[in-house]
């Protein structure tokens, strides 16, 4: 056991009833060498890493040596993935237990792919490195982004290799985040009809997450009610920065609000709702512009779980669910008006800027307009050989939101506004492949870079303005992989 590193456990998941998880501890890798330590989200836990050796870190975050409180184990849950029910669980994941900041904050540290569960079904249980660098950097950009996340403290290769289309380098993430609750834990504990152990599910989710609601007149309703609104707020600012998660089953939807499940995800060049970045969404299910429509399919799937604590009577429990559902449409409507307001710099409200916005994204379209650089040119001025600029009705256009700018009572709050909302730099897709293509060569110069770049993403900085820059044309028709 490891002992005196600030690790502070407190671990209440492991005391839910036992249907819940399933307590194991990590296989050990034959030889774990570090990659990457993530020194800063280290310090913010208060965890003091740099009393010992990479090679005692490798043995920590690979699992080879437990730490001194930890608890582990594997987290049991459902999902429709693609539609389709399933029953799943932590398949190539462990989670060491929750540890307590200075602040007392909760967080989960979850080892992934630290080997064969009870959930693995036909898997290995592994993983391999460039998915794990591929969440590390996409969770990290995101977090900097200032959207809720997971994130990652730490990747170890394991010194053994895991067969997927080909031998890859086997690795294990760290993964940190303010809870590992899904929808899926709802439907896993709903599909078992365990009313009992469904009514602690939901006071436990209350007191980790809600604490403001614990004394709701119906827990159920209250809880349900404050998951919507979190992922609506999540997707809308996905959508913000061109994201695409790719992979939105509901084992992938944190009760939390926090982005989880680092995937086959991407984030869009130029503007297309059909936009799918994933080698098996043949059909579009997880396109940027789908991500709505699914958040609340998943919502659906998660009411339908708590059906039995609506209300005793099967009809009436129905009619609640729905009259629940039913509001997602206008609160997702507001909040990305809101959101696209402040891209534009509308401050105040006026007839015509829906319309608007109407407009811009169709020219967008039509002129295959980076997303990223349109809004950032609306800024600085600054777009170069782009085939927007040259389009009669974007010109109109300009001018109008020029004009419409004027409404506001000072247009200096509106550009500070926009700034805040647009970023320079987002993980240009064929940056991160160029990134994790050397780093699984060894060489992580590139990837270092990068991770540098997506800490001020709302800063501009002339050294770096090649990370601004779409693919090149040949480089447009980019997939990534679930990495299982």
């Amino acid at each position: 056991m490891i002992k005196n590193l600030g690790f502070n456990f407190d671990n209440t998941y492991a005391d839910l009833p036992e249907i819940m998880a399933t307590k194991l501890s990590p296989i050990a890798v034959k030889k774990p060498k570090l990659v990457i330590l993530n020194k800063i989200l280290a310090k913010s836990l208060g965890l003091d890493l740099s009393k010992i050796s990479d090679e005692q870190n490798a043995e920590i975050f690979s699992g080879n040596k437990l730490i001194e409180g930890s608890s582990p184990l594997a987290q049991a849950y459902c999902g429709h993935q693609f539609g389709h029910f399933v029953m799943l669980g932590d398949g190539r994941a462990v989670l060491l237990g929750e540890h307590l900041d200075s602040n007392k904050q909760r967080w989960d540290i979850q080892l992934k792919g630290s080997g064969k569960t009870p959930y693995s079904r036909s898997g290995d249980g592994r993983a391999a490195l460039g998915p794990m660098l591929r969440e590390y950097i996409i969770s990290e950009a995101i977090h900097f982004l200032n959207i809720p996340t997971t994130r990652s403290l730490a990747v170890v290769e394991t010194g053994e290799e895991v067969i997927r289309e080909t031998k890859l380098k086997g690795a294990i993430l760290t993964r940190i985040a303010s809870s590992h609750l899904r929808v899926g834990t709802f439907q896993f504990v709903a599909a078992k009809q365990d009313i009992a152990t469904l009514k602690t599910l939901v006071d436990y989710a209350i007191e980790r997450h809600y604490p403001e609601l614990i004394q709701a007149q119906n827990k159920a309703v209250a809880l349900f009610k404050a998951v919507m609104k979190r992922q609506i707020k999540l997707i809308v600012n996905w959508m913000r920065v061109s994201f695409v998660h790719g992979v939105m089953n509901t084992d992938n939807m944190s009760i939390s609000g926090e982005s989880i499940d680092y995937g086959p995800c991407a984030f869009m060049d130029q503007y297309d709702t059909k936009t799918v970045f994933s080698s098996i969404d043949h059909y579009g299910r997880y396109a940027y512009g789908s991500q709505p429509v699914i958040g609340q399919w998943n919502l659906a799937r998660f009411i339908e779980s708590l059906f039995p604590l609506l209300d005793k009577d099967e009809k009436k429990a129905e009619k609640i669910a729905n009259d629940l559902i039913v509001n997602y449409e206008d609160l997702f409507a507001k909040e990305f008006h809101e959101m696209m307001k402040n891209k534009l710099g509308m401050i105040s409200d006026e007839d015509q800027d829906k319309r608007m916005m109407r407009d811009l994204f169709k020219l967008m379209h039509k002129n295959q307009a980076d997303y990223t650089n349109t809004f950032r040119y609306l800024i600085n001025g600054k777009f170069p050989q782009e085939k927007l600029l040259n389009d009669p009705d974007f010109i109109i256009w300009e001018a109008e939101w020029k004009k419409r700018l004027s409404k506001n009572q000072n247009s200096e709050d509106a550009y500070k506004l926009m700034i805040k909302n647009n970023p320079v730099f987002i993980p240009r897709n064929h940056k991160v492949e160029e990134a994790l293509s050397e780093a699984e060569k060894g060489n992580l110069s590139k990837f270092l870079l990068l991770c540098n770049v997506i800490k001020k993403p709302y800063d501009e900085n002339v050294n770096q303005e090649d990370y601004t820059k779409p693919a090149p044309a040949s480089d447009r028709i980019y997939k990534t992989y679930c990495g299982t």
